[in-house]
């Protein structure tokens, strides 16, 4: 049986050492209490107000373990010339019959405070303490305060089923890249003749990521269990091979735990969906732009972490620049031939002869980015109309890439192709479609509006939905508001562009403004609930991912 442990003392009692308040400084109308309080702060949970509980059939806190003893404080004010001095008694009310703790007598008081730090105490109990003068007429008291002790920091185990323990003998029923459950369970042992706090929430964070410090239950990395201990937790580890777990408990009183660490497999997936916006070949969308030092990361989006599963150097940037930020990198969808995951766009727009030249990097069953060389684009020659007969293309139609303002990857509008990529331009005010896929590019170009005024918007592709259609969303650079714009699928497999010929409608949202939001995007579906979610990155480098273009949420600070 666990026996008590009893909060160690160095030296003798030690109280607060000082003189009594200046004359004058109260009037002489008998000594008066307030502010009764304990330091460390009792506390109902870890984080929490501080918990007094001075008042009658009240909860008392909770104080944890400490490297200082508890400090029993109070205000107080006496009459000039006093000569009864206060004094601190302390009971536990754990033990039956109740035993005095402590009566510390004639204390100082010290720039109208007394206070006096409690030796002795016992890991589990209850404790009702009050300051008080008794005497020569002057009675006066603080009310009766409560307070109690857990100097036992909990424990926490990890378990999963999706994704058993390294060692275990057993074999994973998920892959890298799928959403996986891990179970929590925690104690917090009660001290003989006394109680615990109980667990009160878990802190994780799957490695490469680290527990941060911790700011209370509640958090985006925090989970707090049911009634019987226990907490769930859905996280998807992005890379396939051994991955690290880790886990804390935190009870009541704020004590923390040892930091578990879960080691497991996730193996690969020899046949991984075939999912648009996947450019890692793990069946899931990705987020790719470039980090603070010009490296390309590739971040998962479903894994609620703003860690790369894979980063492309600076060195690798196809025109030897050594920079990613000077390229546009867009993808949806793949070239016929390669495997079943992003052919990835580059565009380059570090100087007036790179912006000439259109990379692609065709994706063979593993991150194409700086493992193979890109190819360049070739731009089509001959435009077509919107019954797809070919036609001249007008006056000002360029031979390359050069006069490209803004480029995005749409998804597939070949009918019977629903996997092809298709390029969305911005040239001259006026959007273009490039589609058709060819050897080395496209074969078709289509100038979908004629007005001019597509300049000022940062251009989005969310994708198909279930029945194919597309859609076009839009952020008004001037106003900060969000447009979507339907691209629905016709009965001959072609698509309807006309909601294009007037971008100022369709207005969903508002509120996206570049100061808040420099960069926005769409990988697809992030959440899994079946419909294209937004995300952004703020002007302070956080990645904000919205359910749709609502309920956003704070993944983390980018590299």
């Amino acid at each position: 049986m666990r026996t008590s442990r009893v909060l160690a003392v160095t030296g003798v009692l030690t109280v607060a050492v000082g003189l009594a308040a200046a004359p004058n400084a109260v009037a002489a109308t008998g000594p008066a209490f307030s502010n009764p309080r304990v330091t460390p702060a009792p506390v109902l949970a870890p984080g929490g107000t501080a918990t007094e509980d001075c008042a009658p059939n009240g909860t008392p806190g909770w104080v944890g373990l400490s490297t200082a003893l508890p400090t029993l404080s109070a205000d107080v004010q006496l009459p000039a010339g006093a000569t009864v001095l206060p004094d601190i008694a302390v009971t536990d009310t754990t033990v039956v019959p109740h035993t005095s703790v402590l009566r510390a007598t004639e204390l100082p008081v010290q720039n109208g405070t007394v206070s006096v730090q409690v030796p002795n105490l016992r890991d589990g109990h209850s404790y009702v303490w009050h300051a008080y003068t008794a005497g020569a007429g002057v009675d006066a008291s603080t009310p009766e305060c409560h307070f109690r002790l857990d100097l036992t920091a909990p424990a926490v185990n990890v378990n999963s089923t999706d994704f058993p323990a390294l060692g275990s003998g057993q074999t994973a029923t998920k892959y890298a890249g799928q959403s996986g459950t891990f179970t929590f369970t925690g104690s917090d042992p009660v001290p003989a003749g006394g109680a615990a706090s109980g667990v009160a929430c878990y802190q994780y964070a799957l490695a490469p990521a680290s527990l941060g410090v911790f700011t209370g239950c509640g958090g985006a990395d925090t989970v707090v269990p049911a009634a019987d201990g226990t907490a769930s937790v859905q996280l998807t580890p992005a890379d396939w091979g051994a991955n690290t777990l880790l886990v804390q408990a935190i009870d009541n009183a704020g004590n923390v735990s040892q930091s578990f660490s879960y080691g497991f497999y996730a193996p690969s997936n020899p046949t991984p969906p075939a999912t648009l916006g996947d450019v890692d070949n793990n069946g899931t969308p990705d987020i790719v732009l470039p980090d603070s030092a010009g490296n390309l990361q590739v971040i998962s989006g479903n894994t609620g972490s703003v860690l790369p599963s894979e980063t492309v150097p600076a060195v690798d940037a196809p025109d030897g620049s050594g920079n990613w930020t000077g390229f546009e990198v867009s993808h949806r969808g793949w070239m016929p031939n390669t495997a079943t995951s992003d052919t990835v766009f580059a565009r380059d727009l570090n100087s007036s002869v790179g912006k000439a030249n259109l990379y692609e990097y065709k994706n063979q069953g593993s991150l194409p980015l700086g493992s193979q060389s890109a190819t360049l684009v070739s731009r089509p020659t001959t435009c077509q109309d919107a019954t797809g007969a070919t036609i001249s293309c007008p006056v000002g139609y360029g031979s390359d890439w050069s006069g490209v303002d803004q480029l995005l990857a749409l998804g597939s509008t070949d009918p019977g192709q629903p996997d092809d990529p298709s390029l969305l331009t911005v040239e001259g005010g006026n959007l273009w479609l490039f589609d058709n896929v060819g050897f080395r590019g496209f074969r078709d170009a289509q100038q979908l509006t004629t007005t001019g005024n597509w300049s000022g918007y940062d251009l989005i592709a969310p994708g198909a939905d279930a029945q194919g259609n597309l859609a076009l969303w839009a952020r008004d650079r001037a106003t900060g508001e969000l447009h979507a714009y339907p691209l629905p699928k016709k009965a001959d497999g072609t698509f309807d562009f006309s909601a294009l010929g007037d971008p100022t409608a369709h207005v969903v949202a508002s509120g996206f403004t570049t100061a808040a939001y420099p960069t926005l995007g769409s990988s697809g579906d992030l959440d899994g609930d079946g419909a294209p979610d937004l995300w952004t990155v703020t002007a302070d480098r956080h990645l904000v991912i919205f359910s749709g273009w609502t309920s956003p949420e704070d993944i983390g600070a980018l590299k």
